[in-house]
């Protein structure tokens, strides 16, 4: 379910706004600054994740947002908070579970170095992601042991189609071992196998069969995700490498063969870090995701790269990104895709690509 509009009225108390976002994957958001972009967002956040009182804190007295399957949410907040959703021009209210259960969203702020644990206690963002980079590394590989199938879930294929099924199990597996992924596999099987191989020991092939299948169903989104991340930074990133060392740990190797410690990265590197690992380890697929200025401490040249890698990725995950923008240089080359969030009720004028 994707966000066709956002009609916002009395934002910050004194306008009606609208926006009408691009249909393809990416849509970038401006307007002059003080305007309302960061709230409107906000609001569109915190309405799809169920954050009452977030949207109660919030200064505007009502919200329609309308989806591109004919679903429409009205928030109505005066007094007190009215959620309601409208499909087929009935209306009921509805909850924040509900509303969690619907929509899937990812928000990354302004201010995206720092998070505040369940304790309080403010740490680095790339500290966490990283120590939750490994934990998840060393979970999976604690649990690369294939299972058996029981009775009746053996694959029923014809020799032909098992020796093709092992080859596009192989192709996928050799793509997971570019991440350290690599399942356990029986020392006294072939890998692939050939005709001659299954006619020998067919049911055992069928059982690797299921397993690899089930291994690469549990850990391939995993694994994609860290070769995309290596590949992504490591092209932006200059005289450093990333890696995932023999410890499962989040490293960066300079081109003397010596390891910099994260906190060592600059401004720009960390919020690349952090913009992607949430992307592609925190974000679901066919999420909604919301980025408020991703080109704070970026470098001209990696803001206009940012838009490709975007579209990437949303392709990759079949995400529906939601930009808010102060820089030219973010859109770069794709206006086609800019809204500019105005006050409805005023005269419309061109902006002639204007991004204040």
């Amino acid at each position: 379910m994707k966000v066709k509009s956002i009609t916002i009225y009395e934002l910050l108390y004194h306008c009606d706004c609208s926006l009408d976002f691009n249909l393809g994957p990416l849509t970038f958001v401006y307007s002059k600054n003080g305007f309302g972009k960061s709230t409107t967002l906000r609001a569109l956040v915190s309405t799809m994740k169920g954050e009452f009182d977030v949207i109660k804190s919030l200064p505007f007295k009502r919200m329609d947002i309308n989806y591109t399957d004919g679903v429409n949410l009205i928030v109505e907040n005066h007094e007190e908070l009215n959620v309601q959703i409208q499909k087929n021009e009935l209306e009921q209210p509805i909850d924040e579970s509900e509303l969690r259960r619907l929509f899937q969203v990812t928000y990354i702020p302004p201010e995206r170095q720092i998070i505040r644990r369940r304790d309080g206690h403010l740490v680095p963002a790339v500290i966490v992601y990283a120590t939750e980079l490994r934990d998840r590394i060393r979970y999976a590989k604690e649990n690369s042991e294939l299972i058996k199938p029981k009775e009746g879930q053996r694959p029923d294929l014809s020799d032909g189609e098992l020796v093709f099924l092992f080859k596009d199990l192989k192709a996928k597996l050799d793509y997971m071992k570019d991440a350290g992924m690599e399942p356990d596999t029986p020392s006294s099987l072939r890998f692939p196998p050939s005709h001659s191989d299954l006619a020998k020991k067919r049911e055992e092939y069928q059982d690797l069969a299921f397993g690899l299948d089930d291994y690469i169903t549990r850990t391939y989104q995993l694994s994609e995700s860290i070769v995309v991340f290596k590949d992504i930074l490591n092209n932006m990133f200059h005289r450093k490498t990333m890696m995932i060392n023999e410890k499962d740990n989040l490293i960066f190797r300079l081109d003397n063969g010596k390891d910099l410690p994260l906190g060592a990265l600059s401004s720009g590197e960390k919020n690349m870090v952090i913009i992607m690992y949430r992307l592609l380890f925190q974000t679901v697929e066919g999420s909604i995701v919301v980025i408020d200025e991703p080109e704070n401490s970026l470098h001209i040249e990696w803001q206009q790269n940012l838009s490709n890698i975007l579209l990437d990725i949303g392709r990759l995950r079949n995400l529906q990104f939601i930009i808010a923008t102060h820089s030219p240089q973010i859109i770069h080359d794709k206006w086609d895709m800019a809204r500019e969030l105005r006050d409805i009720n005023a005269e419309l004028t061109d902006t002639d690509g204007y991004c204040e």
